[in-house]
């Protein structure tokens, strides 16, 4: 499977059209991605960037021969794919007078024939960035280091591992090797002790720069940091830290072990990456979690996926939220969105939430054109892409009735949920004490009807905890925020999780 991108499929017409057909359909996406009407939106100026690519090979009568010609010797082959589907909150869309706001679901399923894959071949780049801080004393070392002697154990010798431990310093204490010597690299794992701060920079910046050293396209590169504790003032060092490893293709996974950590610090530093953020609860849940994330990282069918996002100079993304594999706000800045890994066995989906403007005229128009991208690890040339420009329909007709498909009902309700624990938050910050009450009495009330009894508990106690006290405990709001996020996902939830 070739990795240059098809010039055709690009612009969305057949192989054997005219001239005039390729010029047609090159000018009506060109002005709606032309960076002089989308100069704030990257992924509309990369998609324009290889749209002007696609134009000036099939107007180029010599080139477009020589692509013709390796389309017609291309023999068919048995190389893995991906599907790439949409589907919109409304097909039909009356136009109002102020904005309003259409949902997109998109969702990204590997090929069928992947979870049939005999060999795996997802081998794993793998570094574990792990918190030796005061707070981690006792068990809870303890327990980290039972986790890393599995995972090693778990690991093969087409793997990479290397460990990294940090408290107000970091220190390598397995620089990234093959596991080849599995009892060696546990002994090195078994010297840690806890003691110290807590400066996660320091061990974060220590570990990509150990997953940096095996880099490959047929890996996956990934970083597991867990931590206990608040790190303070490199917050936004290490933002840009993983800004930067989602351009080198590494993901980072960041857990948080117990309540006393920065949620919010954590979730942005995973969605910059693809990666997700966890809360574990208990100790005694700590292996667990760790050995089933990294045997979910083992079973990755595609990695580096992207959705890149080109909204219309008149429509705005306001949210992206991942609903599967693992539930995560997505970053959508600048409209490419880092997705990460895709399992050989569930698909990718994002609820997208644009905003469509006001006064539309009506008549047909599309609003955004979405580009997929990643590489299926067993494939020889791994790179493939979809293009997907869904198109809506404009018109007054008042007698058209539509309802918003199941699928994009049922996130929503779930999504709901999730969201009313944040607005009690912050409502809690705003100093409305009554406004958080009466949501997290609302959350209570929702999950009753979802048959969530011990959740709906837990919501209801924190209700009457904030109207007394104005505070939510921190393990009640841990709780509600993860395990109203781990509703949107169709899998069993871990024991950490409840």
């Amino acid at each position: 499977m070739s990795t240059e991108k098809n010039p055709y499929k690009l612009l969305g017409i057949p192989e054997d059209s005219i001239l005039e057909d390729i010029k047609a359909a090159y000018r009506k996406i060109a002005r709606r991605l032309h960076p002089d009407v989308n100069q704030n939106n990257e992924a509309a100026q990369t998609q324009f960037q290889e749209i002007s690519n696609a134009h000036e090979l099939l107007t180029n009568s010599s080139r477009k021969a020589a692509f013709d010609l390796s389309l017609r010797s291309k023999k068919p082959d048995d190389d893995y794919f991906f599907t790439f589907q949409t589907l919109l909150s409304k097909q039909t869309i009356f136009p109002l007078a102020e904005p309003q706001v259409v949902y997109l679901l998109a969702e990204i399923h590997p090929d069928p024939r992947a979870s049939e894959i005999k060999q795996r071949e997802s081998n794993l780049n793998l570094t574990l960035v792990l918190d030796q801080s005061n707070s981690m004393s006792g068990a809870r070392i303890e327990r980290v280091k039972v986790a890393a002697h599995q995972i090693i154990d778990s690991l093969t010798e087409n793997d990479i591992i290397s460990v990294v431990v940090f408290n107000d310093r970091a220190e390598i204490i397995i620089p990234a090797t093959r596991v080849t010597d599995k009892p060696a690299l546990k002994a090195k794992v078994s010297l840690m002790t806890a003691s110290g701060g807590t400066e996660i920079y320091q061990g974060l910046s220590a570990g990509i720069n150990q997953t940096r050293q095996y880099l490959g396209p047929k890996l996956v590169n990934h970083l597991i940091l867990l931590t206990d504790g608040h790190t303070f003032g490199d917050q936004d060092q290490c933002i840009q830290l993983a800004t930067k490893a989602a351009l080198d293709g590494i993901g980072i996974s960041a857990m948080g072990l117990g309540h006393d950590w920065n949620d919010k610090f954590l979730d942005e530093l995973a969605s910059k990456t693809g990666g997700s953020s966890s809360f574990i609860s208990s100790i005694g849940a700590v292996v667990k979690f760790m050995n089933e994330h990294v045997r979910n990282l083992s079973n990755v069918f595609a990695e580096r996926m992207i959705l890149s996002v080109a909204t219309d100079s008149d429509t705005q993304l306001e949210s992206a939220f991942k609903l599967s594999p693992h539930p995560q706000p997505l970053s959508h800045e600048g409209g490419n969105i880092v997705l990460g890994g895709l399992p050989n066995n569930r698909p990718i989906s994002v609820l997208l939430q644009f905003q469509a403007p006001p006064q539309m005229p009506e008549g047909q128009r599309h609003f955004l054109r979405l580009v997929v991208s990643g590489e299926i690890l067993a494939n020889t040339n791994s790179q493939l892409y979809m293009v997907r420009d869904p198109l809506f329909e404009i018109s007054k007709d008042i007698s058209i009735k539509q309802d918003p498909p199941t699928a994009i009902l049922d996130a929503l309700s779930k999504l709901t949920l999730y969201r009313l624990q944040e607005r009690a938050q912050d409502a809690l910050a705003n100093g409305d004490v009554n406004e958080a009450t009466r949501r997290l009495e609302n959350l209570a009330t929702r999950l009753l009807e979802m048959g969530k009894k011990e959740l709906a508990e837990q919501a209801l106690s924190e209700a009457k905890r904030v109207n007394v006290t104005h505070h939510l405990s921190t393990a009640g709001r841990m709780t509600l925020k993860y395990q109203t996020r781990h509703l949107l996902s169709d899998e069993t939830p871990l024991e950490s999780e409840t």
